[in-house]
């Protein structure tokens, strides 16, 4: 444990970012997730909608430094691919 107490806040704020980093990601797993299943499901229209949400949070979560913007892109990008894909194939 630290005995400064400049070392102490320092714990203090990276566990409240720790958290909240958590939960950005969380939620922008759970987005991520809800447009799969509306892949899988078939419903092409809601997908796109629910793209948009996921590119929102992609995109908040990079600006944020809660991923890396090469990252949030990649995803958006297979993302993407993947819509594409099941379009076409329907």
């Amino acid at each position: 444990m630290a005995n400064i107490k400049s070392a102490k806040k320092r714990i203090l704020v990276t566990e409240k970012k720790t958290l909240r980093n958590k939960a950005r990601k969380s939620e922008m797993k759970t987005y991520i997730k809800r447009f799969e299943a509306l892949l899988n499901e078939g419903k092409f229209d809601e997908a796109k909608e629910a793209l948009k949400k996921v590119d929102k949070k992609l995109k908040k979560a990079a600006d944020k430094n809660v991923i890396h913007k090469n990252a949030a892109s990649r995803k958006l990008g297979r993302l993407q691919l993947k819509l594409n894909k099941a379009m076409k194939t329907a």
